[in-house]
This record gives structure tokens, C-alpha cells and sequence, in this order.
């Protein structure tokens, strides 16, 4: 588990608040396990960072990024928060302002292709899958054997 500086907290909550439009279209399709039926958290703070968006069991980053993540200072801080969230075995998906408002449906359709990847490779999914009792014919879904 990684963890994350406690006075974050506070900070995270004002983000919560005080999203942007683009976070909150995007925060509309993926809460309430909408895809996948992962867990998302908004405005997670974890190690040094708050995450835009968190799926822990998939442990997937979405970060929105405004105009200023195109200034240089932005771009070299993002590509060190990116190293340091992957070197902690998270996968960072990172998507414009422009994107979310051109093509929500996109880049909610290569978060769900994250979230499969990423849940279908991780140890729990594996394990999980395995100890699903066996199936035979019947209804919708089948019938497990008894």
C-alpha cells in the first residue's frame, strides 16, 4: 500500500470541491464503477501527489491536464511525478482538457482497455478467477455447479 502525506488531506478535499469542468465530465462516467466496475477516488493524494483520478485494484493514475502542463516547468514536473508513480507500479494514463471535451467516449474507451489490461494481468484477478466455481448451460450466466 502505498502511502501518502497526511497533510494532503486537506488539500485534496479543496480539489474535490473545486474541480475542473473537463474533471468533472470525466469524474461523471467513472464514478460508481461505470467502467468495469472498478473503483475510482478523485483527487487522491498518494506519496507526495493528489491524483486526479485512482483506481486502486487496477492501480491506474488518470491525470486531466490544463494548457499549463504544455509550459515547459509543467511538462518536467509531470515527467517526474510520472516516473516516480511508475517506479511504484502504477500506469498513467494522461489526457487533455481538449480531449475530454472533444471525446469523452474515447478516452473513457482507452480507460476501460487500461483497466482490463491491468486487472486481467494483476495476481488478485488471476487468483480470483481461478476459484470461480465451474459453470455449466442453463440461464443467464449459467448455473454454477454445486
Amino acid at each position: 500500500m502505498l502511502r501518502y502525506d497526511r497533510n494532503l488531506k486537506q488539500v485534496a478535499r479543496g480539489l474535490r470541491n473545486g474541480m475542473t469542468r473537463s474533471e468533472q465530465m470525466l469524474w461523471a462516467r467513472l464514478r460508481g464503477r461505470q467502467v468495469q466496475g472498478i473503483q475510482f477516488y478523485q483527487q487522491k493524494p498518494l506519496g507526495v501527489y493528489i491524483l486526479d483520478f485512482y483506481a486502486p485494484k487496477a492501480r491506474l493514475v488518470v491525470e486531466v491536464d490544463g494548457p499549463q502542463h504544455l509550459e515547459l516547468e509543467h511538462g518536467e514536473n509531470d515527467a517526474r511525478r510520472d516516473a516516480y508513480l511508475t517506479g511504484a507500479g502504477l500506469k498513467v494514463l494522461r489526457f487533455s482538457n481538449t480531449q475530454i471535451f472533444q471525446e469523452l467516449n474515447e478516452v473513457v474507451t482507452l480507460i476501460s482497455k487500461a483497466l482490463i489490461e491491468r486487472t486481467h494481468t494483476s495476481p488478485h484477478f488471476i487468483e480470483a478467477t481461478l476459484l470461480l466455481p465451474p459453470f455449466r448451460k442453463g440461464g443467464p450466466g449459467g448455473i454454477p455447479h454445486p
